[in-house]
């Protein structure tokens, strides 16, 4: 049901650019927005990995440089049925991880040493795990593709607005409209498919861990930090937030139509109950999350990956 939504919403984003299109140029507009979608998401489709991570700064690392850590990782995928995905570190004192790749055998996962700092090992896996299940679900293509779209659709706009020619140019009245209108209808249905899809990545990736209590001890430490620690890079390039696991952008806790996750606190209630259904007995719930909000990891965790 979640992918059948989510279908619907990325099917809601190209009418939208259509509709765009038409407002803007009539038919020549409808014609030429479709085409400038077309030419946008191949370009998403072929390059959205290299482009991610570069605009994060991230370094790839391997079985020589960061052993335990894509020793980690690749244990996981197997847990998850997965090709190994490429590993990178972004160096950021922000702790925040995503996940990239038009498909499971063409994806990578890609955390700061933040992250490594503040967490265990098993609040680690529990991260790797939830970004796995994002390239499980090929979320990652669905995001580019609505990151992408969303993108065009206010190019589009501010195009036809400056260029279009005096016998195409839009109503002026209309052309603002849509200039405020079009871009802000299209970001409402990204995030919505953002946040839809991070509870179902909460959801899989505890399962393929195998305890729900790991992710929700580190979505809890990430949430605090997120809050005292800048991520300059993404301030830069807001449209990279909904990769994350929890968004990097300062001034966005609400839960509302302009959020790119859900709050953290619904995320970890879930994963709660989620590990009721596991038979994970309530005395170890708290003392997990009990670790979670001492924010301690020893020496030894933080040094093994390199």
């Amino acid at each position: 049901m979640n992918h059948f939504k989510t279908g619907l919403l990325l099917a809601s984003l190209a009418v939208l650019f259509g509709l765009v299109g038409y407002a803007m140029g009539g038919t020549g507009g409808l014609i030429i927005a479709l085409i400038f979608a077309t030419l946008t998401n191949s370009v998403a489709y072929w390059n959205a990995d290299k482009l991610a991570l570069r605009a994060q700064g991230a370094r790839e690392v391997d079985a020589k440089t960061s052993p335990e850590l894509v020793q980690l990782v690749h244990a996981l995928a197997e847990r998850g049925g997965l090709p190994p995905p490429r590993v990178f570190l972004i160096d950021q004192a922000q702790p925040n991880a995503f996940a990239t790749g038009r498909s499971p055998a063409k994806s990578a996962v890609a955390m700061t040493t933040g992250l490594i700092e503040l967490l265990t090992k098993e609040e680690l896996a529990g991260v790797i795990a939830h970004e796995l299940a994002h390239i499980k679900s090929r979320d990652t293509l669905t995001m580019t593709i609505a990151a992408t779209i969303a993108g065009a659709i206010s190019s589009f706009v501010n195009f036809a607005m400056l260029f279009g020619g005096s016998r195409n140019r839009p109503n002026p009245v209309m052309g603002l409209l849509m200039m405020f209108l079009a871009p802000m209808a299209a970001a409402v249905i990204q995030m919505t498919i953002s946040r839809s899809r991070e509870y179902e990545a909460d959801r899989v990736g505890a399962e393929i861990v195998g305890n729900p209590l790991w992710l929700a001890s580190a979505l809890e430490k990430i949430a605090i930090s997120t809050k005292t620690i800048p991520n300059e890079l993404a301030e830069m390039r807001p449209a990279t937030a909904s990769l994350f696991i929890i968004n990097p952008l300062s001034g966005r806790r609400m839960d509302g139509w302009f959020s790119t996750h859900p709050k953290t606190e619904n995320r970890i209630t879930a994963l709660i109950e989620l590990a009721k259904t596991m038979g994970i007995a309530a005395k170890q719930m708290g003392e997990s999350l009990a670790q979670a909000s001492s924010g301690k990891s020893s020496k030894a965790q933080r040094g093994a990956w390199g």
